[in-house]
């Protein structure tokens, strides 16, 4: 995440913060600048790089978790979860 240091979230955007966090992150992923298997920063790390409060760095990666991309290992840190396949 270091090459995209200089992105922030848009106060003034009808987008909530957290969310447009999320689409950030997310495309990070989809593009691979964040691969399969890499740590996110920790919370504190996020949000000074995001300049946003650790609440709103928590609600992101809540919702990275719950759209699956990423996965919390209690102790460890947050990952870039491997894609899982299509339902069948």
């Amino acid at each position: 995440m270091a090459d995209d240091r200089d992105w922030s979230p848009d106060p003034a955007s009808h987008v909530y913060v957290y969310i447009q966090v999320v689409h950030h992150i997310a495309e990070q992923i989809r593009t691979g600048h964040l691969p399969v298997g890499a740590r996110l920063p920790a919370e504190r790390d996020l949000a000074d790089q995001y300049g946003v409060a650790v609440n709103t760095i928590r609600r992101a990666v809540r919702e990275l978790r719950d759209q699956g991309l990423v996965i919390t290992v209690p102790i460890k840190g947050t990952f870039v979860r491997a894609e899982q396949p299509p339902a069948a």
